[in-house]
């Protein structure tokens, strides 16, 4: 398990395709509009964010990590921009 301290949160991606009314998928690194992913963990400086929160985002916010295979994204909880609850 991965804890992240002081105002970070860990956030895993959450990729979603759209599919356009001829058929045509597209995929969310090519849309333009913020990406999506649930929170995994917040560190102790965080208040309004909880843990299972869906949250949306700038494209390229936070770092990228990948333990065992899996991609997370540590980022400042001032990088979130709405929570979906």
């Amino acid at each position: 398990m991965i804890k992240v301290i002081g105002s970070k949160v860990l956030v895993k991606n959450v990729d979603s395709v759209e599919k356009t009314e001829s058929g045509i998928y597209i995929p969310d690194g090519v849309q333009e509009k913020p990406a999506e992913g649930e929170v995994i963990s917040i560190g102790l400086d965080v208040e309004e964010i909880l843990v299972g929160d869906h949250v949306y985002y700038g494209k390229y916010s936070g770092t990228e990590i990948k333990p065992d295979n899996e991609t997370y994204i540590v980022m400042d909880k001032f990088d979130i921009l709405a929570i979906k609850r």
